[in-house]
């Protein structure tokens, strides 16, 4: 177990895989389990994912993704969902907490209402939210992913339209990235690219 410092300075985005490693489903299960904990907007979860360890899915969204190598050699390949739908189910998600007695029938309603305020009928908010609650979630996987002792790549080269095809998925999911898995060739490491001083990015106001 590393330091959280540590951990965010030994993770890299992995652009080759040694071929041939399986991760157990129990222990992406178990990633996957810390990953809900992200936080998400009005806690509506808007992420969803999809696991491609089989060769043959693998190799279609390869192709989706203008053929790169590493979904070739990567464990797997993760598409990460962002459901634009996601204020839909606010009933149900607030439901228990007004069951247990921690939400009175006056905050639930109000809620519910504030919830569909902001996402019914506005589709450019209901894709910006999707994105950027799937992204949350994205990056959370990615760092507890490095501390399983796993590698990942986010990946945006890739074309939306086809992986949605090649997955049957409905308009209201939009795909977010790729992220690639397995166990980082040391082999073809590259050196971190050049990172700004925190002078050239940061403005303390």
């Amino acid at each position: 177990m590393s330091t959280f410092s540590e951990l965010v300075q030994s993770r890299r985005s992995a652009n080759n895989f040694v071929e041939g490693v399986t991760i157990p489903q129990s222990e992406l299960e178990e990633m996957f389990s810390l990953a809900r904990l992200a936080p998400s907007a009005y806690n509506l979860q808007h992420t969803h994912y999809k696991v491609i360890s089989d060769d043959n899915v693998k190799e279609a969204i390869r192709k989706d993704a203008y053929g790169q190598y590493k979904i070739h050699t990567a464990s797997a390949v993760i598409v990460v969902l962002g459901d634009k739908n996601a204020y839909l189910q606010a009933p149900e998600i607030y439901s228990g907490l007004k069951l247990l007695g921690a939400m009175s029938e006056d905050a639930y309603e109000q809620t519910i209402q504030s919830i569909n305020d902001a996402y019914t009928g506005n589709d450019a908010f209901q894709r910006d939210e999707a994105i950027r609650n799937a992204s949350l979630s994205a990056m959370q996987f990615m760092l507890i992913a490095k501390d399983k002792g796993w590698d990942t790549c986010p990946m945006i080269g890739f074309d939306p339209e086809a992986v949605k095809a090649t997955l049957g998925l409905g308009d209201h999911m939009v795909p977010v990235m790729l992220i690639t898995i397995g166990k980082d060739n040391q082999h073809k490491i590259r050196p971190r690219g050049y990172r700004k001083p925190v002078n050239e990015f940061v403005e303390f106001i």
